[in-house]
């Protein structure tokens, strides 16, 4: 039983970066383990590795809800973009084991590539270059050999091979200026700031106005953020980790109502994620300080 419990977290972490959203990756884990104690006692105790079953059958759920998610975000109002986690100090649950580690493979800029794959192509990088699942086992999930599941995560580690990311500390300095620039409404320092193609996108889901949809290029931003600068007088603009790389957060009354996640690349900010769909705050809800 503790056995189980304890694995509850690498599951939350296994189905985050599967689904790039904490309350899809926490809706699988609870029909994992729905699916566990649904074992008659015999069937379970036939069961060598439960933590590796646990892990299986994650798997398939959430390869299944890959496939359906498609269909979903063709309905979704405007653009869908990864929902953002907090730094682990500022998590508003209070329990540890539904925490999200934050490494590399949980960046925005990762997550959105991951976005751009096949359900299996993700399934079997992930599994294997993130948790380092074997492949033989990676083919039970997504129904495919051996060999094709090594295939789906050679093509998967192609298109991620152009989106490692800058050095925090540089890019920690970057976002800081962006927001300063932002403040004083320095629209040459911003365009400074942004890569000539730089492209800038919002998430409402249609819950929430939005000032920012899809830009592109460093003036259009500029002139934009600039524009909608005194909207700011009324939020508190605060630096933070998204998704453990530096970012943004706009608070209203201790509330955080936005969340901006940024990619950069040669000193310049190429892409900016604005997160305004309050259903994708919910972990940011207590971490106004």
């Amino acid at each position: 039983m503790q056995l189980l419990i304890s694995e509850r977290r690498q599951l939350i972490n296994v189905a985050y970066r599967l689904l790039g959203s904490v309350a899809d990756a926490e809706d699988v884990v609870q029909e994992t383990y729905a699916r566990w104690y649904a074992l008659t006692p015999a069937e379970a105790q036939a069961i060598d590795n439960p933590a590796a079953w646990l892990t299986k059958v994650a798997g398939r759920i959430c390869l299944t809800q890959l496939t359906s998610a498609r269909v979903r975000r063709e309905r979704y109002v405007g653009e869908w973009i990864p929902e953002p986690v907090p730094d682990p100090s500022e998590w508003s649950t209070a329990d540890p084991a539904d925490l999200i580690t934050l490494d590399e493979s949980v960046g925005m800029a990762f997550l959105v590539v991951l976005e751009s794959m096949t359900p299996a192509e993700r399934v079997a990088f992930v599994l294997h270059d993130v948790f380092r699942y074997p492949y033989k086992e990676i083919a039970e999930i997504v129904g495919r050999s051996t060999a094709a599941c090594r295939q789906l995560a050679s093509s998967a580690r192609r298109r991620l091979d152009a989106s490692r990311p800058t050095p925090a500390a540089v890019e920690e300095q970057i976002v800081r200026d962006f927001k300063r620039a932002w403040e004083s409404k320095d629209i040459d320092a911003l365009i400074g700031l942004l890569d000539p193609e730089a492209t800038t996108v919002a998430d409402t889901g249609g819950h929430a106005p939005v000032f920012v949809k899809s830009l592109s290029g460093a003036a259009q931003i500029a002139e934009t953020f600039t524009k909608f600068a005194d909207r700011l007088l009324g939020l508190d603009l605060k630096e933070c980790l998204v998704n453990g790389r530096p970012g943004l957060r706009a608070e209203s009354a201790g509330t955080t109502v936005t969340v901006y996640a940024f990619d950069t690349k040669a000193g310049r900010i190429t892409r900016i994620w604005a997160i305004r769909n309050p259903d994708k705050l919910q972990t940011w809800s207590d971490t106004a300080h």
